[in-house]
């Protein structure tokens, strides 16, 4: 069993079935799911995308500088913390919310020994605003919070219930990899992250686990080591 994780979402993992926002069956589900690996002793920290809010906007960001567009992002990514901190809480999950950006009226800046504490303490830990700086994905921020707490992985929560050898939606011959080496998933270009964040943790030797958030008890059998999802290893 892993003992502390960094959980990555995305923000499109909170709509649901709607076409923006956050679904609050969706959400409601996702914490039960956390909450449950929490009361194991599990070690929870969470990164979480912004693009269920920021689709909303993206139509009016066309032609936006994109450094303006990041950091918009990275103010959405901040809105979902605080949701799923409420959502938490509710549950019966003590959570804390830090950012990347100052924010201190709303929300405590990131600090890695209050982070390091926290998680010690049994409290999800999400951290918000990405890295702080444009022109940087939310999975890149996963991969670098993931090794500056000293993740045993990163469990990348998709759609899909794996890496594939192609689009299972549009290839039925596409097989499902049960573990992969960083190197052959690059040279491969597999979408599993974005190049930045493959390289990051494929250089501090920290795993990455994919598997489908969507998918009943998938996070607790991952969590477990039972095979689910595809690894992603040195």
């Amino acid at each position: 069993m892993f003992r502390r994780v960094l959980l990555k979402l995305s923000g499109e993992a909170l709509m649901g079935d709607d076409s923006y926002g956050i679904n609050r069956s969706t959400i409601e589900r996702m914490v039960r799911d956390i909450g449950a690996i929490s009361a194991l002793g599990v070690e929870i920290a969470l990164v979480i995308g912004g693009g269920n809010i920021f689709r909303g906007v993206a139509l009016g960001a066309a032609g936006m500088d994109r450094a303006t567009a990041d950091y918009m992002g990275m103010l959405a990514t901040v809105m979902n913390s605080l949701a799923l901190q409420d959502a938490l809480r509710q549950v019966g999950v003590e959570a804390r919310v830090q950012s990347a950006l100052k924010i201190e009226q709303v929300v405590e800046p990131y600090i890695r020994p209050k982070a390091l504490r926290y998680l010690e303490e049994g409290k999800v830990v999400i951290f918000a605003a990405g890295t702080g700086n444009p022109f940087f994905t939310t999975d890149t921020a996963a991969a670098l919070r993931g090794a500056e707490i000293g993740a045993e992985v990163v469990l990348k929560a998709t759609k899909v219930d794996g890496v594939y050898s192609a689009d299972p939606a549009l290839d039925a011959s596409a097989e499902r990899y049960q573990s992969i080496s960083f190197d052959d998933a690059i040279a491969r270009k597999l979408k599993i992250m974005d190049a930045t964040a493959l390289s990051l943790c494929r250089d501090q030797r920290l795993p990455i686990k994919v598997f489908s958030i969507v998918k009943e008890g998938a996070l607790r059998r991952v969590v477990l080591g039972e095979d689910e999802g595809t690894l992603v290893h040195v």
